[in-house]
């Protein structure tokens, strides 16, 4: 199993909430490798639940 797995989960649920509130933004948009970088850095540090990354992702999405 992919060891990075919890994270890209993470990444694309949270990235798919972001794009069902905000229809003006792009799938392709830059922000999604914000968003990504941000959960990484979390996942780095120790957070392996894909819920709980998610849910970190939902939260930060205004700043992403």
């Amino acid at each position: 199993m992919d060891e990075e797995f919890p994270l890209r989960v993470a990444v694309d649920q949270a990235w798919t909430v972001h794009l069902a509130a905000h229809k003006d933004v792009d799938a392709a948009d830059p922000r999604r490798c914000s968003l990504e970088r941000y959960l990484r850095g979390k996942w780095q540090a120790g957070e392996s639940d894909p819920d709980e990354l998610t849910c970190h992702g939902l939260s930060s999405s205004p700043k992403v």
